[in-house]
């Protein structure tokens, strides 16, 4: 079931990299504005460090337009602790080791890369209000230009 803007997004709580763990319950009612909860499939790998680091490099204006960021991944712990020290990651990197969060989230499903085919995360973003309703879902993102696009849709 693909989630869609109005629905009620699907609640988690996750190790984080930096230590203990992230409920996104009590991001979103923490947040000024919302959260941003985007999935990608592997740290330290292109896209990825790509997308991450255009978060890192947009996180300022995102936070002081009211917005959380959070990053979802199905590494574990010890990848993302050193993905975000690599890159000076200023925001939580969440573990959801065997994707269970991703496939509740339907960020589950076949990819292709390097010829062969294969199920996966999927890169996607959401955008939730303090209630955690979804006021933006943005299936199968690129990597690139990707934050700037979510910066013009959510006027930031």
């Amino acid at each position: 079931m693909v989630l869609e803007v109005g629905s009620q997004a699907p609640t988690f709580t996750l190790p984080s990299h930096e230590g203990g763990e992230v409920s996104l319950r009590q991001l979103c009612q923490e947040a000024q504005k919302g959260v941003i909860v985007y999935f990608y499939p592997k740290a330290a790998t292109p896209g990825c460090t790509t997308q991450a680091c255009d978060f890192r490099d947009n996180l300022g204006s995102l936070r002081a337009s009211g917005y959380t960021v959070v990053g979802v991944s199905p590494d574990p712990l010890t990848d993302l602790q050193s993905f975000a020290q690599d890159q000076h990651l200023t925001f939580p990197l969440l573990s959801d080791e065997g994707a269970a969060v991703a496939q509740q989230w339907d960020n589950w499903g076949e990819k292709a890369f390097g010829g062969r085919t294969f199920e996966g995360v999927l890169r996607s973003t959401f955008v939730l209000d303090q209630n955690g309703v979804i006021t933006l879902a943005w299936y199968d993102v690129d990597a690139q230009g990707h934050v700037n696009a979510l910066r013009e849709a959510l006027a930031v």
